[in-house]
């Protein structure tokens, strides 16, 4: 049986600016209140799980995989906090975790760094009990009764250990509703304030919270303060950016000593500080905002002075750390690690007794540590002389390494948390006596490491990095990770058939993919499909230049970089067109779109998640959400008309035309305020208009990272996993059969 999509009617809408003259028969499909619309998406619906319908078993199978490979019943390295000892809980069979706390051994104040206080407690042999003494601080399961969508975006305990800060989105819109529970009685405050942006906070006193609202285009504009066990009409609006380009943001310092308000647009940033010991005073700023300058700063105490370590790229456009004296921050800056092109600095982390710096070289993330003594001269601190200590994973072979400090909140604490993992290890958690650091792996102790069930052994599989060339003679840096024995052609056989490949990529907002292990993913490897990533220009991999000429006039890189890796794996043998699938969400849903467009010969699918593949309609409406904010990245084209044209020529929407095109797979979320809904709908419908085989999964219930909970995640990317094997005639070949 011939299975008939559904056909949008055609309402054409007239577009104008700059001269140019669009009519849309599609636009109509913005109106999201509109039944039509949503009979429509329905619809769209019914058409997927009919086309799709016999990977019903290969999708379950591949859930079973997943599950199989998971430990369901878990528990997370307790992280410390004040006199707790803060982690998580899964339970198998609860969509959402637990938040759970025990009390802390006492800090001797004859000896605050003794590494014994600050040794979490040891895993239990049976994760489904609980910890003596253990505290639930919030279940996910039970906060999410009664809703299909359930998303936490502030978790926030009080200095002293009572009071509980939770906001919850229970619609996918990233609209979060606040409240204060005290964790001694179980009792939720009155306290309830809508419409809030994620990253509420307790000042150190607890007595009050700040947050940030938005303003109606979705943009976080506005810092509160509110005091705890008050209604929220007398909260106060203790900062407000009134231009349309800058988000705002706040938080506190390690060190406890000062909140902080920063508002940034896509390329200058300004911060205030507060001293948190009156949290009713007025923020000061430290740098004023000056175009084009990104900066942000840490607190220091280092010989007894207090400083701001500021991370920023004035005249450093691959970043720089500098020291300024906190009572004047405008004094003659001293410089810690200078710029070096091709090393992106990308902040730097202040304790009682080390810092912490993160940066980027040879696309990889790396981290070095300082320690600090009391009498430690700031001089001595440069990164040319003896201070900095690098940090390295104890993985042998030649592994794709990203490392990174994770889940330090404490001043004081002597020992610095960190996690590494690779494409085929899993991620792990160790800890490191910092007084020890130039004894290297001596000094590490293995706490976790991600638990893969089934006998997944990482000598199994390899990866590599590999290197492509773009039409301009740049080089693109591609990273490759298969199962052995499965992979001809990477494994050593110069006359094995081409192998089924998935390539992914993203490259926009200087954000990298980095390495990173994946139990889904195993599901792809196993059946002999190779993984690799493009990391194309607009990403943030070989520093800033590598971003700059992947944005705005120079966006068309990243899609030809993208287009260069396909090719570049089909000429030296790994893969071939009818062999080789492609994925990207959001900005990478854009770069799928208008690969599609340039190349559809070298891919049998592409499959966009939440695809940003109407970007002009959408950047021209400066009343949608993020839209004046994104100018800075992709150019303002309501009011230049170079910009209007130039984004045209890629708009993956506007030049869809009769040509053959591979299967499309477009997933989207009826909530998703970052890229609404109707991109991938309007192109969807163009392109079939044009000939082409293309299904649109809508969430109905989700926002842009699509469905919540971890089953439901699970079967929604079991889902598109087996869409992909069926494109790569895979559908029928599963190691659990």
């Amino acid at each position: 049986m011939t299975l008939t999509p559904p056909r949008a009617a055609q309402k054409p809408r007239r577009r104008e600016h700059h001269g140019d003259v669009v009519i849309d028969p599609y636009e109509w499909l913005r109106e999201k209140e509109n039944p039509e619309v949503i009979a429509h998406l329905t619809a769209e619906n019914a058409y997927a799980e009919a086309r799709m319908a016999h990977l019903d078993g290969l999708r379950d199978r591949i859930v079973d995989e997943i599950k199989g490979r998971t430990l369901e019943t878990d528990m997370s390295i307790p992280v410390r906090e004040g006199d707790w000892w803060y982690y998580g809980r899964s339970v198998e069979g609860l969509q959402y975790g637990i938040q759970c706390r025990v009390p802390a051994m006492p800090i001797d104040p004859a000896n605050p760094r003794d590494p014994a206080a600050w040794t979490p407690p040891p895993p239990l042999p049976d994760p489904s009990q609980p910890r003596e003494g253990e505290q639930v601080v919030i279940d996910g399961n039970v906060e999410a009764e009664g809703n299909d969508f359930f998303s936490l975006g502030s978790l926030d305990v009080s200095d002293d250990g009572r009071w509980l800060l939770f906001a919850v989105d229970t619609e996918g819109d990233e609209r979060y509703t606040l409240r204060i529970r005290d964790l001694t009685t179980g009792e939720t405050l009155p306290d309830e304030i809508t419409e809030t942006a994620a990253g509420a906070f307790f000042d150190p006193s607890g007595q009050f919270v700040f947050y940030s609202t938005v303003d109606e285009s979705w943009r976080p504009d506005t810092v509160w303060r509110h005091r705890v066990g008050t209604d929220r009409a007398a909260d106060v609006a203790v900062f407000h950016e009134p231009d349309d380009s800058y988000w705002v943001g706040a938080g506190r310092t390690r060190s406890g000593r000062y909140l902080v308000i920063e508002a940034a647009s896509s390329i200058t940033s300004e911060t205030r500080v507060l001293d948190a010991r009156t949290p009713e005073g007025a923020f000061e700023v430290v740098w004023p905002r000056r175009e084009a300058v990104e900066y942000d700063l840490e607190h220091a105490v280092i010989g007894g002075r207090d400083l701001w370590l500021i991370t920023h790229n004035h005249e450093a456009p691959d970043f720089q750390i500098v020291a300024v004296p906190v009572d004047a921050p405008l004094a003659e800056p001293v410089t810690l690690v200078p710029h070096e092109p091709g090393r992106r600095v990308e902040g730097v982390d202040a304790f009682e007794r080390f810092l912490v710096l993160d940066y980027r070289a040879e696309g990889l993330p790396r981290t070095a540590i300082a320690p600090l003594e009391p009498d430690t001269e700031l001089a001595s601190l440069t990164w040319s002389g003896e201070a900095w200590v690098e940090l390295r994973a104890p993985l042998e072979g030649d592994k794709l390494v990203s490392i990174g400090a994770r889940g330090n909140p404490e001043w004081t604490q002597p020992l610095l948390r960190f996690g590494y993992t690779s494409f085929t290890e899993p991620s792990t958690v160790a800890s490191l006596d910092v007084a020890r650091v130039r004894e290297g792996a001596a000094a590490m102790t293995v706490l976790k490491q991600q638990p893969v069930l089934g006998g997944y052994d990482p000598a199994d599989y390899a990866e590599r990095r590999d290197w492509a060339v773009a039409a301009d003679g740049t080089r693109v840096p591609v990273s490759l990770v298969w199962k052995k024995g499965l992979v001809g052609s990477l494994d050593g056989d110069a006359s094995a058939e081409p192998s089924a490949l998935h390539l992914y990529g993203y490259g926009s907002y200087e954000s990298s993919i980095d390495p990173g292990f994946s139990i889904p993913r195993l599901s792809m490897l196993d059946r002999g499909v190779v993984f690799a990533i493009a990391h194309v220009r607009g990403g943030g991999e070989l520093g800033r230049q590598w971003y700059e000429t992947g944005k705005t006039t120079q966006k068309m890189n990243t899609f030809t970089d993208f287009v260069a890796v396909a090719q570049h794996l089909v000429d030296t043998g790994v893969t071939a067109p009818d062999r080789l699938v492609a994925e990207g969400g959001s900005a990478g849903g854009l770069l799928m779109g208008a690969v599609a467009n340039l190349a559809p010969e070298l891919f049998a699918g592409i499959l966009a998640d939440v695809p940003f593949v109407d970007p002009l309609t959408s950047i021209l409406m400066p009343e949608l959400p993020l839209t004046v904010i994104e100018w800075d990245e992709w150019g303002d084209p309501l009011h230049d008309p170079e910009i209007y044209a130039y984004m045209k020529t890629y708009s993956p929407y506007e030049n869809v035309t009769e040509q053959a095109y591979p299967r499309i797979l477009a997933v989207t979320s009826l909530n998703d305020t970052r890229v609404l809904y109707v991109e991938p709908a309007k192109w969807v419908a163009r392109l079939r208009d044009a000939g082409a085989d293309a299904v649109l999964r809508c969430e109905m219930e989700a926002g842009h990272g699509g469905v919540s909970g971890r089953y439901s995640a699970w079967k929604q990317r079991a889902i598109e996993l087996a869409w992909l094997l069926d494109v790569l005639g895979l559908a029928g070949d599963s190691t659990s059969d």
